[in-house]
């Protein structure tokens, strides 16, 4: 343990967590015992939070057998706020930041009905810019937000979106795997950095949001350069896609990931 963690230890704060966190991992109530033995605490030391967070509101308690299972509280909690509309909130500031510093448009996508929709866009700074209305949806396979959220899906889910896929499935077999194959050349290389399939002239350069979450990422962060502005390698390619992966830090911190 570092000097900063402890010295904002917070014992209690940490038994409490630990209990939510272990509870909600069963699949079956438990004992106060078998508790403490699963967070390697004795019985006793975990008593009074236990109490607390029954007093709370965030555990209950069987009136029968004794044993603790996880109320809703923590459900409606998260829910109080769309999971969207924080995203937004956390990208905001940190996309119109890229977009002034690289002075391209870039923009959030996420998946929606097995659909690239897009929630938030910054516009470049300069005179011509590429814009994308917010609230749009594209297909899957044919942009670049699509292919990097498809390539960090997992597996059997994205088996399962690209065998409902129209696109994907009027492809040749050869075409299908050419395409899976670009899914983990995105997983490789932890970007995508190609010329548009949908905009002629375009440039698309996309990383995923919240690679370190269990069930696939949270979105995509796409930067749409127009080539004509960038014919001279005013920026080069690398250093765009440098302050694009300071962009997606920044984001995932603001959203706890």
């Amino acid at each position: 343990m570092n000097e900063k963690e402890s010295k904002y230890q917070a014992p209690a704060l940490d038994k409490g967590l630990d209990i939510l966190e272990y509870l909600s991992a069963q699949s079956i109530p438990l004992s106060q015992t078998e508790i403490a033995i699963g967070i390697e605490k004795t019985p006793n030391e975990i008593y009074r939070m236990l109490m607390s967070l029954e007093s709370r509101g965030y555990i209950l308690r069987d009136e029968v057998s004794g044993k603790y299972r996880l109320s809703l509280k923590l459900f409606y909690l998260s829910h109080r706020h769309s999971p969207i509309d924080e995203l937004r909130k956390a990208a905001q500031f940190p996309l119109e930041e890229l977009a002034n510093t690289i002075r391209q448009s870039c923009h959030l996508s996420i998946l929606y009905m097995n659909q690239v929709m897009v929630i938030i866009h910054a516009k470049s700074p300069g005179p011509i810019a590429l814009s994308i209305e917010e609230g749009n949806l594209f297909p899957l396979p044919l942009t670049a937000s699509g292919k990097v959220l498809l390539a960090y899906m997992p597996e059997a889910e994205r088996i399962a979106t690209l065998k409902n896929n129209a696109i994907f499935k009027k492809y040749a077999k050869p075409q299908q795997e050419d395409f899976l194959s670009s899914l983990t050349d995105i997983q490789q290389t932890g970007s995508y950095f190609k010329n548009s399939d949908s905009v002629s002239g375009v440039t698309d350069i996309s990383v995923p949001i919240g690679i370190a979450s269990n069930n696939g990422i949270i979105a995509c962060l796409t930067i749409s350069m127009l080539n004509a502005l960038n014919v001279d390698q005013t920026i080069a390619n690398d250093v765009i896609l440098a302050e694009a992966y300071k962009c997606v830090k920044k984001i995932e911190q603001r959203i706890g990931v």
